[in-house]
């Protein structure tokens, strides 16, 4: 299995200016995540910035570099120009580990992009995990994704999805089906390279703008995103400074 990880590190943050440069046990956020990447099985990690500030953090410790538009409006916009950078095949996989992610296991890495290799159909790959109550269910912030009997997705969601007639609108969470099929989806993607060449050129769908969930745009355009339960439990990201302390004391 060959396949290389990009980690797309924007130095902009509304809610933690400076976020991949922030200290965790004496090493950037973003040195974390580079470490967790090459842990995994992949050939190659490459750090995305459109920031000179993280790219000379990633070059001092000794990482590999790419600097990026900081025009781009999503960060699959940003994966592509750096497969366009390298000269990367259409049939190539890539995993986007996200920059604020500085506890994620290598397993959960190769586990995506082996999945994506072996589903054919697929174009791209993700993972998810069960939901644990019903409090997070309800949470907008929680992505929700239910799959088709081939573990395709069929929709991605913000919505509590799909909704419990008899348990949710009683408050209840029992453990029965409906709550094993709703998943939270877990923001780790294998991509082919041919879809990244070919998302940049598709408009932003109706569902996706609702939504605020780019990966809507594939399904749109008839492509398949296989998704599995991730093979080990993911921390939470780095989002908010009550994130960040959380992840110093696990770290420290």
């Amino acid at each position: 299995m060959t396949f290389s990880v990009i980690i797309p590190a924007r130095y902009a943050s509304e809610r933690l200016p400076g976020k991949p440069l922030v200290d965790i046990g004496g090493k950037p956020m973003v040195q974390h995540v580079y470490e967790c990447a090459q842990k995994s099985a992949a050939d190659k990690v490459i750090v995305a910035t459109d920031d000179t500030r993280v790219a000379d953090a990633v070059v001092s410790f000794g990482g590999e570099v790419c600097m990026t538009s900081a025009q781009h409006q999503s960060g699959t916009d940003r994966l592509q120009e750096v497969v366009q950078a390298y000269g990367m095949g259409d049939d190539e996989v890539v995993v986007n580990v996200q920059g604020d992610e500085p506890l994620i296991p290598a397993a959960v890495i190769n586990q995506v992009a082996n999945n994506l290799r072996e589903n054919a159909k697929a174009s791209a790959a993700t993972l998810c995990e069960p939901f644990l109550n019903l409090e997070m269910v309800m949470n907008p912030n929680a992505v929700k994704v239910v799959c088709d009997e081939r573990q395709f997705a069929l929709y991605f969601s913000r919505a509590p999805i799909p909704w419990d007639r008899d348990g949710y609108s009683l408050g209840k969470f029992s453990g029965g089906k409906p709550s094993q099929i709703a998943r939270r989806h877990i923001g780790i993607y294998a991509y082919r390279v041919g879809l990244l060449n070919q998302f940049v050129t598709w408009p932003a769908s109706a569902l996706e703008k609702i939504e605020k969930l780019e990966q809507l745009r594939v399904l749109a355009n008839g492509l398949h995103i296989h998704v599995e339960d991730a093979c080990e439990p993911v921390p939470g990201g780095v989002d908010t400074p009550a994130d960040l302390e959380s992840v110093r004391a696990r770290v420290n």
